[in-house]
């Protein structure tokens, strides 16, 4: 028997020791572009299932990298994985703004466990209720008090002004879900929202850490985010300090 403690300190490991792989690869394995892209996806998700047939062998999984293997929808207990999050990012060789997601769903419970590395920062966060010092390092230091918004570099959504408008903030560009979700745990930015696309894996581990730090985790009409669906597209999000739910809520309905 495994315990919610066992699982969260294993979704931790994981998603360190696949950042570790990835930065090892990063700086040795002398390819660049979309194949160092491929080989750091390929490579981590291979270490990611291979460890979890070892240390969870009766667990399914549902990982980007992977054939989606339906059993899952009938089980008791479903990692889901982004083994990179953020290619585009890591394979530039010196962006800091891609992770490694971890999430543990259980039938009747939801997400249970969950961690998400930044490797190129060396630090992990896990779902413990731990609190976070605020720190610097995924984005460029405030240069005022204003509340910051961070959304997709790629595919901002259109009502990312409002927002930041609601909150007198301002916006902020940056890479991978999980780097984005992690800027607001560690105090870089007060509010994620994002309604370009997105899957299961990319916000299942950043909302389990989010959650379980105390921030508001939603889709972008309030309603909650539901895992291990049959359908695992699940395209928006809002993650943003308490006090500016309502606020940040409001803007989108507008």
């Amino acid at each position: 028997m495994t315990g919610v403690d066992d699982d969260i300190w294993l979704a931790g490991e994981l998603a360190t020791a696949a950042g570790a792989l990835l930065m090892r690869i990063r700086a040795d394995s002398g390819l660049n572009d979309h194949a160092l892209g491929d080989e750091g996806d390929a490579r981590s998700n291979d270490f990611l299932l291979d460890r979890l047939a070892a240390e969870r062998p009766d667990d399914k999984v549902l990982s980007e990298e992977s054939a989606d293997d339906r059993s899952r929808l009938d089980a008791d207990r479903v990692w889901i994985v982004d083994p990179l999050d953020g290619t585009r990012e890591f394979r530039t060789g010196v962006r800091d703004d891609w992770a490694v997601h971890v999430a543990l769903w259980e039938q009747g419970s939801g997400l249970t466990a969950g961690a998400v590395s930044l490797p190129a920062l060396g630090v992990t966060y896990t779902s413990t209720a731990d609190p976070v010092e605020a720190t610097a390092g995924l984005a460029e230091p405030r240069t005022s008090p204003k509340p910051r918004v961070v959304v997709s570099g790629s595919r901002p959504p259109e009502f990312s002004a409002a927002v930041a408008e609601a909150i007198g903030g301002e916006v902020l560009a940056m890479g991978s879900a999980g780097a984005k979700a992690m800027a607001v745990v560690r105090g870089e930015a007060d509010a994620y929202v994002h309604a370009g696309g997105q899957y299961e894996w990319d916000s299942a581990a950043p909302v389990s850490v989010c959650a379980a730090k105390g921030l508001w985790c939603s889709r972008i009409d309030g309603s909650p985010l539901l895992y291990n669906q049959a359908q695992v597209y699940l395209p928006d999000l809002v993650i943003c300090r308490r006090e500016l739910t309502d606020a940040v809520l409001g803007a989108i309905a507008c």
